[in-house]
């Protein structure tokens, strides 16, 4: 009879030196091997803030529309998109 031995991987998450090092090692290796090294934990969010405020932006049809396939493209609504740009150039604005 012959046997045959199975080889075990190592399955040692490393330890990384920041969030980019990290995302880079999990984008080439198969979590599935890692399994009994992760723990469960609890997340808290919110899916929806309310808005405090609303404003009407007129715009030609041809903007809307690429705002609209940006957006959809980005899996957003054209809602959420228009306010990320709007906060990103209201940061940018001052520094």
């Amino acid at each position: 009879m012959i046997t045959k031995k199975r080889h075990q991987k190592t399955t040692i998450i490393p330890e990384f030196k920041s969030r980019e090092e990290e995302a880079a090692w999990f984008d080439t290796h198969d979590v599935s091997e890692y399994w009994s090294e992760l723990e469960p934990v609890d997340i808290d969010f919110q899916l929806e803030k309310p808005k405090e405020e609303n404003i009407v932006v007129r715009l030609q049809k041809p903007i809307k529309e690429r705002l609209e396939q940006i957006a959809r493209r980005k899996g957003l609504n054209i809602s959420s998109l228009t306010r990320m740009w709007i906060m990103e150039k209201l940061q940018t604005a001052q520094q």
